[in-house]
């Protein structure tokens, strides 16, 4: 089996002095390597195939054996790429990339959905239109309420696409 923690250095080799950050690495027991990388200005297709070329060439030196029936001419299948527009937030950067976009959240198993507008490194806060009791009124009035969450908080958060 391929060791993670091989493939993290190497990818990490490749990224350093870019504005790139690894989001994600899986590596499965079949040897399905999954990379996600993002940055602030988005992620540049071209950069995702030379990451990939440069994979390949370390990973072909040190895991030459041959593969079973389907690998190919690898021990080992290989995708890289841009995370998900639809994945869950796992860094701090893709929150300040989506500051002022709106967001859906899952929170104690309510779903919450808002705009992202502040982040430091350990909250985030949201936007939310609520029903909200005003002082001197019968009816509650929606108004906007920013809530704060530390980053573990939320089940999840990400990018809220409407269509």
């Amino acid at each position: 089996m391929i060791d993670k923690k091989e493939i993290e250095k190497i990818i990490q080799e490749k990224l350093f002095g870019t504005d790139y950050e690894l989001v994600t690495l899986e590596v499965s027991s079949g040897n399905d390597i999954l990379v996600e990388i993002d940055r602030l200005a988005g992620v540049d297709v071209e950069f995702c195939a030379e990451l990939n070329r440069y994979l390949v060439e370390k990973l072909d030196g040190a895991y030459p054996q041959p593969l079973p029936e389907g690998k190919g001419e690898n021990n080992y299948s290989l995708e890289v790429g841009s995370v998900s527009l639809t994945a869950p937030f796992k860094t701090k950067l893709q929150y300040e990339k989506n500051l002022g976009h709106d967001v859906e959240m899952l929170v104690n198993g309510k779903k919450i959905y808002g705009q992202l507008v502040s982040v430091d490194e350990e909250t985030f806060s949201v936007d939310v239109e609520e029903k909200v009791e005003v002082e001197g009124k019968k009816r509650k009035e929606k108004q906007i309420v920013t809530h704060t969450w530390k980053y573990d908080e939320p089940k999840y958060v990400k990018y809220d696409l409407k269509f």
